[in-house]
């Protein structure tokens, strides 16, 4: 009798070979869509859900706090302009009152939302310096925007005291080999 079938020990080295020349896979920075899932895949932070409530979500889960640092998700509260909030992922720290973020679904491309920008400015604009209000960089105007957004805080990599959660991994392209630290700060405070 013959037979068309490949022989197992035929087989599975050449499933090895094929998975193995399999092209990697494309960049976190060539995503498009909202930004949560963005954030999640970016900061490695395990939360699900509208960005608004990511804040609450990672109580007793995740570290949280007021202070910045890289990799830490940005937690946008709901607002009139964001009434599903916004998540960030802090990229680079360029001072206290100024760091960079990248995120998806901020700035238009071509009339459309959904696209990644990297190392982008976030400026603290709260009275307290306690990064309850900021002013986020916008593609279309080339600089800050005019709106001022409430957040909640910092949501940390780290997992709270007693929880049961891995460190997050943060991925190794959150930030560009060349930001433009000095457009950043005349950003912030040239305006």
């Amino acid at each position: 009798m013959t037979t068309n079938r490949t022989p197992r020990r035929i087989a599975l080295p050449l499933l090895g070979a094929l998975l193995l020349a399999a092209p990697a896979s494309a960049s976190i920075l060539d995503y498009v869509g909202e930004c949560v899932p963005f954030a999640r895949q970016a900061s490695g932070i395990q939360i699900w859900g509208d960005a608004w409530t990511w804040w609450g979500q990672a109580a007793g889960k995740y570290q949280r706090g007021d202070v910045p640092e890289v990799g830490a998700v940005v937690a946008f509260a709901k607002s009139r302009p964001l009434p599903l909030g916004h998540v960030s992922v802090v990229s680079r720290i360029i001072e206290p009152r100024v760091v960079m973020v990248t995120h998806a679904n901020w700035s238009r491309f071509d009339g459309k939302r959904g696209k990644v920008e990297q190392d982008v400015t976030l400026f603290d604009v709260s009275p307290a310096g306690d990064w309850s209000q900021v002013k986020v960089w916008y593609r279309d105007t080339r600089g800050l925007g005019s709106t001022t957004y409430p957040v909640h805080g910092f949501i940390y990599g780290r997992p709270a005291s007693g929880a049961k959660v891995a460190r997050a991994k943060v991925t190794t392209e959150l930030t560009g080999r060349n930001p433009d630290y000095v457009g950043s700060l005349i950003d912030a405070y040239a305006r």
